[in-house]
């Protein structure tokens, strides 16, 4: 189930980074969902870098019938998804190549064993070799958990229930009660307590809640996997079983409690600062005092309460739920958020529901690459430091930052054309663009991770550290400044995002290199690609939620009554748009969850093409391989979205995730462009023109 984290609240261009909890994590890494990218130079690869692969097209395909088929049915047909993955595209091909070169930092470093303690080298090395070592894991059992488990044991109580929970969340276990910093919704500038929720093992409240043939299969394969994981751990089958039905149980209440995720879109519906004080009536059996305790945290009064119903609502289940359930969920949840770095039998159980069951994956990747993402996620920074100095040097950041400053200009003049924006509006829209914060390829200024220890193993342990190190560097920011030098990302993503708290756009190094950015290629095709990526993310600071946004990053109504009437009109236009498409036959998303990115992904392109239309190709109108410039910059957008996933993936992100699939984002914006329709000549009635258009930016 979806973890709602304020301080994780970023537009990204693929997965939307605040819907991803523990297990949601543990599941994405194992099955290498891809991210997405943009892209400039990254090393010496772009000279092998295709252009433009024709053989990608679909000749049997008409451009005007279904463009994703004509651009990327080639390709499609000759790239099955590979074993072991839930999807494949051209953004996993290029995770594969970035996680090749940390597999090769990781694999040096884990060789050398006499490295001083604590330095970059000794903590990347001891951490993979940690991760890699299955006969230690293996001897090592449980002892690294038992610990947590002999305290969940001790739980004799309601307020000792809600301090193990408390203590729990520090390791990263989701005990559905979370606490941590997040930047003030209306005063960015400062860091605030914050209370948010959780607590299910399911990806979204209608896998509980939908009474459909299949939601009912997924929960009886999850109710095997918690009594499996519950034995595990030394219980007898039949009491595991009981105790399954009672978790189950006590997930499905909070997921009644969870609101859906389209009452959430809106950022005021989710701040609710109030006094300490006031908790005590909201949630009255949670001893607040000992549970904010138990994260060390500084003194604070103000906390804000994201869904103040939903802890109303857990308040009463710590009452309602005998304490044997909240016992045995609590294990549970351990079992669940450490499985990959336990035993073989407890990463086995996980793989087979959380990867099989609801992803359609098959095959485990090979242990180097689950261990390097692990790694690249963990070590963020100390990791991090050695690839940019290996994949992107600084001419690359300052063609990037170029490139971006473009698009920026591009932006500017399109909001001043508008004939929907009155005078007033573009005036703070301007200063809202102008103030946006480019972050490129790295921090400034890395993470110290000097006070975290990493060990030769268990695994466990290590994991447990990392986890430990970064709740404290969470919690510790409550009452401070807010740290603006921060990357969401790490630098080997394959990603980028808009933070509207921040109000900056950000492109991890990862994304910056070829096939999305190619020093080699043509205008049409890096506008196509990284051009669109990069409008994508910066209009993401004015789609229906970065518009509620000021410039410094505030909750805050700049917009005339007037112009925000015309943007719900025109934003309506895409949801209905969206909620009459299928990702797969039979299957809708909801059109009002994908507004943002759908938003960002017709406003990114829009600005995109009309940065392109400046460039000396597109003046020169030169065909090249039989297309048109224009024609080009199109194929090039359709082929950065390349790919195919299972269905029981396409199923699961069609409820998760806020993104349209990658063919609904070729179609659904390309069909709104009459750019589009002038550069491959479709006629009205045609499939690939909509006889009411959509447009915003």
């Amino acid at each position: 189930m979806a973890v709602f984290r304020k301080d994780t609240e970023v537009h990204s261009i693929r997965v939307a980074v605040r819907f991803l909890g523990a297990a949601a994590l543990t599941a994405l890494i194992a099955t290498s969902l891809p991210h997405l990218a943009v892209g400039a130079p990254a090393g010496g690869s772009s000279a092998n870098a295709k252009v433009l692969d024709l053989a990608n097209l679909d000749p049997t395909c008409k451009a005007c019938d279904d463009f994703y088929q004509f651009a990327t049915g080639g390709w499609i047909k000759k790239n099955p998804i590979p074993a072991g993955h839930a999807s494949w595209g051209g953004f996993a091909e290029l995770a594969d190549q970035n996680r090749a070169v940390l597999t090769s930092i990781l694999e040096d470093a884990a060789k050398v064993t006499n490295a001083p303690a604590g330095s970059d080298t000794q903590k990347i090395g001891s951490f993979y070799r940690a991760c890699m070592d299955e006969a230690g894991i293996e001897k090592a059992g449980t002892a690294p958990i038992d610990s947590m488990l002999a305290d969940i044991n001790g739980v004799s109580s309601i307020p000792t229930v809600v301090a193990e929970v408390g203590k729990l969340h520090v390791v990263g276990v989701n005990g559905g009660l979370n606490f941590g910093s997040s930047a003030d919704t209306k005063d960015s500038s400062k860091q605030i307590a914050a209370l948010s929720l959780g607590g299910t093992g399911l990806p979204d409240r209608d896998y509980y809640l939908k009474d459909t043939e299949r939601f009912a299969a997924i929960r009886k394969a999850y109710h095997i996997y918690v009594a499996t994981q519950l034995a595990n751990l030394g219980e007898q089958q039949a009491a595991a079983e009981t105790d399954a039905d009672g978790i189950i149980a006590l997930e499905t209440a909070i997921a009644k409690a969870t609101p859906p995720r389209e009452e959430m879109r809106d950022p005021a519906s989710t701040y609710h600062p109030m006094p300490v004080t006031q908790l005590a009536t909201l949630a009255p059996h949670v001893p607040w005092a000992s549970y904010f305790a138990t994260f060390n945290a500084p003194a604070f009064t103000i906390v804000d309460v994201g869904i103040p119903p939903y802890v109303t609502a857990y308040d009463g289940l710590l009452v309602s739920t005998p304490l044997p359930t909240w016992k045995a969920y609590l294990r549970y949840k351990v079992a669940d958020a450490y499985a990959n770095a336990l035993a073989k039998r407890f990463a086995d159980a996980s793989f087979a529901f959380r990867s099989t069951t609801l992803t359609g994956v098959k095959e485990q990747l090979p242990r180097s690459q689950r261990c390097t993402a692990a790694a690249d996620a963990s070590l963020r920074d100390v990791l991090g430091k050695t690839y940019v100095e290996k994949a992107f040097p600084p001419a690359a950041k300052t063609r990037a930052l170029a490139l971006v400053n473009n698009l920026q200009g591009v932006l500017h003049d399109d909001i001043e054309s508008l004939d929907w924006m009155s005078a007033p509006t573009k005036t703070r829209a301007i200063e809202k663009l102008s103030a946006f914060t480019k972050k490129i390829g790295y921090p400034d200024k890395w993470v110290d991770f000097s006070a975290l220890t990493v060990t030769d193993g268990p695994y466990a342990n290590d994991l447990m550290a990392v986890r430990r190190f970064q709740s404290a560097r969470n919690i510790v920011r409550i009452g401070r400044t807010t740290d603006r030098t921060l990357f969401g990302m790490t630098p080997a993503t394959v990603n980028a995002y808009y933070s509207p708290s921040d109000n900056e756009i950000v492109f991890p190094a990862g994304i910056l290199q070829p096939p999305f950015f190619n020093p080699a290629a043509d205008d049409a095709i890096n506008y196509g690609a990284i051009g669109a990526v990069i409008g994508h993310e910066m209009t993401h600071g004015f789609d229906d939620q970065g518009k509620q946004y000021d410039a410094k990053g505030n909750l805050s109504d700049w917009w005339t009554p007037a112009d925000s009437a015309a943007f719900k009109k025109r934003a309506q236009c895409i949801v209905d748009e969206f909620s009459a498409l299928e990702p797969f036959p039979g299957v809708h998303a909801k059109g009002e969850n994908l507004q943002g990115e759908a938003i960002a992904d017709l406003g990114g392109l829009t600005i995109a093409y009309k940065a392109f239309e400046r460039t000396p190709q597109a003046k020169e109108h030169k065909m090249i391989d039989g297309y048109t410039p224009e024609q080009r910059f199109f194929l090039s957008y359709a082929q950065v979205w390349r790919g195919s996933q299972t269905e029981a993936m396409i199923r699961q992100l069609a409820l998760t995730d806020p993104h349209p699939n990658p063919r609904l984002r070729v179609i659904g914006t390309l069909s709104n462009m009459p750019e589009f329709r002038a550069a491959f000549k479709c006629a009205a009635g045609t499939a690939m023109v909509r006889q009411e258009s959509c447009q915003i930016w």
